[in-house]
């Protein structure tokens, strides 16, 4: 396939769901499948073709459903079978595709598949996960885990199992066991259950963590494993092993590859060279990824606390991330663009400004910039509306494990950090910050649900809702919307298919950037990151036509606070 190749998933616009948190149908405080068919004609009319869903399998909700317990049954939370193929047949009837989150690095101890290899050491399952001894005894007599990975949740990445006096291994919550890729069976398994969801119809899927599947080669020691900062050895160790790519051109051809369908792995610690492996255009692995390069320029890596590790980010560290992806996938792989998601915090308080004046402005500013670039963009359930951080004052209003571990880690177990010190961090990068309720109306729980939602809403839903932006026709929304509207119509040549060019790159206030189609036409865009009137000039700005704006009228070289532009220039 060449970077020419037109396919319907990269004209696509995709719109991310976290079920638990979009719409309650039946009065539990808890989203489900029928909240979301209920929703669909609004999502229609914002103009998205595409919708991811977080999981909806059986779980115990330990991780929020990326543990689960049952691949082909659904959360009794969320609903029935049935109601998620109505979800689907709704949505194809409206012209929107259907992708699923399926988590295959790991499952829920709950599975079957787990309780049976735990149960013997001899059981036919046991090497459905990785089983190891002790590496010895402390000098309590206590057995010792089999290496010192650190898990991505915080504390020790393996789990003693009394029973069989082994441990087990897992990258995340300890309920979580990995599965052991090298076992034939459990890929045949896998690939098994993915054709049954494609075969019901299902449009394509979403791998969590996918990268991690290949472990090295003997489970070596991280040598850089810090528990008393909460470390992970993911970025050491366990990113992107030896076999991960053999694996991943396994997965496609036994199962997408018969399918007119879309797949993106989400991929930590992955460089844009790596991608173009991984979503390569004759590489047949993946149809693209999701980096999380440009999530860490807020994050300070000489703590050695990951994310949790706050700065402010500087925007000429932004734009050399993103335009490295841009021009090192252009011509051989395919992106993905997104802003935030489940796990991130809200775009508009993380990379602009959530104050009430330039909350709208730096919002749609933001939009512009990312989706001017070449790759398939994402928008996050409230995005389109410019849904905001929520700051609840204590830890027991959270719901998310890993701000929840980091607590427990680094206040009450170590006390490395104080109650407020700890709080700043979740406020700022907790993964709660996307996961409160979506803010429909200014009504009682904001419309989401007739009962208390089973996470707090924010404050802040009375002024900021989907309501509210609907009624006004300057708003968020109809700028997403006509984003969109370009993106699939009148520009789509020049926004999905033409090269990206980078423009004054150690800018530090503005982000410019062209984009060049084969057939000679061009275009520009311009975003002003800060709240100062600018100046600039650029090469093509007096020739090209104004095709979309967060400010009324044109100033051209003129950029007000967090202004926006995009110009047209035609083939001469």
């Amino acid at each position: 396939m060449s970077s020419a190749a037109r396919t319907w998933w990269k004209e696509a616009v995709v719109y991310q769901i976290w079920p638990r948190s979009f719409q309650d149908s039946n009065h539990d405080g808890i989203g489900d499948l029928p909240g979301i068919t209920q929703r669909l004609p609004y999502l229609a009319q914002l103009g998205i073709n595409v919708i991811w869903l977080c999981p909806i399998f059986s779980s115990p909700n330990d991780d929020m459903g990326y543990d689960i317990s049952d691949y082909q049954g659904i959360m009794d939370e969320f609903g029935t079978m049935e109601d998620f193929d109505t979800l689907v047949e709704t949505a194809h009837s409206l012209g929107i595709k259907i992708l699923l989150d399926i988590v295959v690095n790991h499952t829920s101890d709950e599975h079957e598949w787990f309780k049976q290899s735990r149960s013997s050491r001899e059981n036919p399952y046991r090497d459905y996960y990785y089983w190891r001894d002790s590496s010895g005894v402390d000098e309590d007599g206590n057995p010792l885990p089999p290496n010192n990975w650190g898990s991505e949740f915080g504390g020790r990445a393996w789990e003693y199992d009394e029973h069989t006096d082994q441990w087990y291994l897992h990258i995340f919550s300890k309920k979580q066991p990995d599965l052991n890729w090298e076992n034939e069976k459990v890929r045949e398994e896998i690939y098994t259950m993915i054709n049954w969801w494609l075969d019901k119809g299902l449009d394509g899927f979403r791998l969590d963590a996918i990268n991690i599947i290949s472990k090295p080669e003997g489970l070596p020691d991280d040598p850089n494993i810090d528990f008393d900062k909460h470390g992970s050895s993911i970025p050491f160790v366990v990113k992107n092993g030896t076999k991960v790519h053999q694996w991943m051109h396994e997965l496609n051809l036994k199962t997408a590859a018969n399918y007119d369908v879309m797949t993106v792995g989400e991929m930590s610690q992955t460089s844009a060279e790596d991608a173009v492996q991984f979503a390569g255009f004759d590489t047949e692995e993946l149809n693209m990824i999701f980096h999380f390069e440009h999530m860490g320029v807020d994050t300070d890596p000489a703590t050695g606390m990951g994310k949790w590790s706050i700065k402010p980010y500087d925007l000429v560290d932004l734009k050399e991330v993103l335009n490295t992806w841009q021009t090192t996938l252009q011509g051989r792989a395919w992106g993905s663009l997104y802003w935030n998601n489940h796990d991130q915090p809200r775009l508009i308080s993380r990379f602009g400004d959530d104050s009430p004046q330039w909350r709208v402005l730096s919002g749609k500013m933001l939009a512009t910039t990312l989706h001017g670039m070449q790759g398939t963009p994402y928008i996050y359930q409230g995005e389109e509306f410019g849904m905001t951080n929520v700051q609840f004052e204590e830890i027991n209003d959270y719901r998310d494990l890993d701000s929840l571990n980091l607590y427990e880690d680094m206040v009450v177990e170590r006390g490395n950090l104080s109650h407020d010190a700890c709080m700043e961090l979740i406020y700022a990068k907790g993964r709660d910050n996307a996961r409160t309720p979506v803010q429909w109306d200014a009504s009682d729980n904001a419309g989401f649900s007739a009962v208390e939602p089973w996470i707090k809403l924010n404050p802040n839903y009375q002024n900021i809702n989907a309501a509210e932006a609907l009624a006004d026709s300057d708003s968020l929304f109809y700028h997403y919307q006509k984003l969109i509207q370009l993106r699939r119509g009148e520009l789509k040549d020049l926004l999905v298919y033409a090269d990206f060019i980078p423009l004054d790159v150690e800018d530090a206030q503005v982000y410019a950037y062209e984009r060049h189609a084969q057939d000679g036409s061009k275009l520009l865009v311009i975003s002003n990151f800060t709240d100062q009137q600018l100046t600039r000039e650029y090469e093509l700005l007096d020739q090209g036509e104004l095709v979309l704006s967060n400010y009324e009228d044109d100033m051209r070289q003129t950029l007000r606070p967090y202004e926006s532009k995009m110009y047209r220039i035609n083939a001469s």
